[in-house]
């Protein structure tokens, strides 16, 4: 229960002891009996992902993916309160700017943080780009050579998908992650992103969900 974030190793007596926890539909006689975690039901219903959480989120515009409170409304203020609580806690899955929507995946395992922010495992993003001005065809060879330089950077963008999609509108496929990148990609060519979405990431998507929401995902087997 205190590592499903419910309570604390202390408070945990107290809420069996008021008939809160069930073990295989019997009540609980003490906090630190030994059980399997799917025998265990908190007020009726069972614990929440006690193997380890992963779960799909849709960024909504507007919020952050810190939890630092002077940077205003944070993804982490539209999941469950018991998550941040969880041992180890959520975290995001790499960050979407505040103005970017889009799927963002939410999960208390570091392994998967790891694996699937590290740029050695090349896990594909899409993006949808809507630009103020006009997109030219030969950005297409341009974001796809490995030559594009980002200011600041001390190496060259690896080589990214771009399909033009109409006079201000693209789709963006890269295999990185740097700051801001998709933004800065665009404004080393002068011009400026005005509505990003990330429509992909890996295998998941989340825009079969409204903005703001979330649905559980199986744990990788390997």
């Amino acid at each position: 229960m205190s590592s499903c974030g419910y309570c604390s190793r202390g408070e945990s007596r107290g809420w069996v002891k008021r008939g809160r926890v069930t073990i295989a539909g019997k009540p609980a006689t003490r906090s630190d009996e030994k059980v399997f975690a799917s025998d265990v039901c908190v007020d009726g219903e069972p614990i929440e992902q006690p193997e380890g959480l992963l779960a799909v989120f849709h960024k909504p515009m507007g919020c952050v993916c810190s939890r630092d409170e002077r940077e205003g409304t944070s993804v982490y203020d539209l999941l469950p309160e018991r998550w941040s609580h969880r041992n180890p806690p959520v975290s995001s899955v790499g960050r979407l700017d505040k103005e970017t929507t889009g799927v963002l995946l939410i999960t208390d395992q570091g392994d998967l943080v790891h694996r699937w922010t590290s740029p050695r495992h090349k896990i594909p993003k899409v993006y949808e780009v809507t630009i103020a001005g006009g997109l030219k065809p030969e950005l297409v060879s341009l974001f796809a050579s490995g030559t594009l330089w980002l200011e600041g950077e001390n190496d060259p963008c690896l080589p990214a998908k771009l399909e033009l999609l109409g006079p201000e509108q693209a789709r963006l496929e890269l295999i990185e992650g740097r700051f801001h990148q998709v933004r800065r990609m665009f404004a080393s060519q002068n011009l400026l992103v005005t509505q990003l979405h990330r429509s992909r990431f890996g295998d998941f998507t989340a825009d079969d969900l409204a903005p703001g929401t979330w649905r559980f995902l199986p744990l990788p087997t390997e």
